[in-house]
């Protein structure tokens, strides 16, 4: 079945209002370990980095592509680990999506997984793709 970009871009731009969902903004927290089970389940592993994204998160679809706004750098990583799955949260702390970090066939694509107490994270882009197959 083929989805419509009128039905993808809805979808994604629907995936960008849970993301804006409280008073605040959106953060983006990468951790250690396997991701939990569910979205509702307990964070696992050991926080490394939290980035804010921009309040609204995204900007509108094309083609069911989101894209964020600014990214805040987390200028002093929590702890010296493997970054291994991320967790994005509304500011309700509210877990909207979590997936997989490495270097190459994950879903964010880092240039190292290897993190270092107190230092950068720079996420210079990001972009959520709802596929219509």
């Amino acid at each position: 079945m083929k989805v419509a970009t009128l039905l993808l871009n809805a979808m994604a731009d629907l995936f960008d209002d849970y993301c804006n969902a409280g008073a605040g903004a959106a953060t983006l927290a990468i951790r250690t370990g396997s991701a939990p089970a569910a979205t509702t389940d307990a964070d696992t592993g050991t926080l490394l980095s939290t980035n804010t994204f921009s309040d609204p998160a995204f900007g509108a679809a094309s083609g069911g592509v989101i894209t964020a706004s600014a990214i805040t750098d987390d200028a002093d990583i929590d702890a010296t680990g493997t970054a291994a799955h991320f967790r994005i949260k509304d500011s309700n702390a509210l877990v909207v999506a979590q997936g997989t970090v490495g270097t190459s066939g994950t879903d964010i694509v880092a240039d190292s997984v290897s993190f270092v107490l107190h230092g950068r994270v720079i996420i210079s882009s990001l972009t959520v793709t709802v596929v219509g197959v």
